[in-house]
């Protein structure tokens, strides 16, 4: 959908964007789009947050040009612990001769491939038993809700360190364990989102044009409830960031020469005394890239909220 010739211009645009009757889709997506991103832009914090994560975007995609060394070999000769700064290595050295700043900028893939990966497991999974549990009711909505409790029950990390003991430890076995732990608060939102909608005139009139009850839940009632589980997840993913750093540091995540910042913190904390930037700069990279995710989750929280739309 174009601007009309005639609707060229910056306020002409923005009136056309805004405007209460929409002659069609299109514009109406449009204009709700444009509101949403004014109300995200205005929380400075969030844009900072964004900006983050674009940066860690970009470093993940140009990791081998960003590089100055191999992230896996090192030269445990001359280039052990060496501090910041020392010949051509920026961030230091570990104790296996191997450049720290590489190790980072690698090890931001391995972050953003769990981040993806929980994210894409856990909430298509918690967004399913959420919508049929508050759709359905009855006897399914109490058995899909006590095996969530049941989840919900055992605090995160421990539940995935009980299911990497059980896998076997690795990355791949990491991302499996933090999925199947993080879809329980998602269920829960999708459902609470399900039970206020579920019998509102809307649903009903679908339900008279003849829908069936799966096309009313996928149709209908899952897109309703994104919106919070877009946040939800958004804001989830520094304690999944977190989580798989803490399986690495116990040696059940990624496992070495994988350069995994968790794993990274590990073997520097025996030289947390004399050389502390062996475990500090990972662990400088997690803060800032967990305070990004959640800066970007608070402004989305802001921006998302049906109550402040209209504003």
């Amino acid at each position: 959908m174009t601007v009309p010739a005639n609707q060229t211009s910056p306020l002409s645009r923005r009136e056309w964007l805004l405007s209460d009757r929409p002659q069609s889709r299109a514009q109406a997506r449009l204009g709700r789009a444009y509101v949403t991103w004014r109300q995200f832009t205005a929380n400075r914090l969030a844009v900072v947050g964004l900006l983050i994560i674009i940066a860690l975007l970009f470093v993940a995609a140009f990791a081998s040009i960003l590089a100055t060394h191999s992230p896996i070999v090192g030269d445990l000769k001359n280039a052990r612990l060496l501090p910041p700064g020392s010949e051509g290595y920026w961030l230091g050295t570990d104790d296996q001769g191997r450049d720290i700043y590489s190790r980072l900028i690698y090890g931001s893939r391995l972050t953003l491939l769990v981040v993806v990966l929980v994210a894409a497991i856990s909430a298509p999974i918690g967004l399913i038993v959420g919508t049929v549990s508050g759709y359905t009711g009855g006897w399914v909505d109490a058995t899909l809700m006590r095996i969530t409790d049941i989840f919900l029950a055992f605090p995160k990390l421990v539940l995935a360190l009980a299911f990497v003991a059980a896998l076997g430890p690795g990355i791949q076995n990491a991302i499996i364990a933090i999925a199947i732990t993080s879809w329980p608060p998602y269920a829960r939102i999708a459902r609470a989102e399900t039970l206020t909608v579920r019998r509102s005139d809307y649903i009903s009139a679908v339900k008279l044009m003849g829908a069936s009850p799966l096309r009313i839940v996928v149709r209908h009632v899952m897109p309703l409830c994104l919106s919070s589980l877009i946040v939800r997840v958004t804001l989830d993913m520094a304690g999944i960031i977190l989580t798989a750093a803490g399986l690495g540091f116990l040696g059940l995540g990624a496992q070495p020469p994988l350069p995994e910042w968790g794993a990274m913190i590990a073997s520097g904390r025996r030289f947390i005394l004399d050389q502390w930037w062996v475990a500090a700069m990972p662990g400088f990279a997690i803060l800032i890239v967990s305070l990004g995710f959640n800066l970007l989750g608070d402004g989305l929280r802001d921006a998302l909220d049906p109550k402040d739309s209209g504003q």
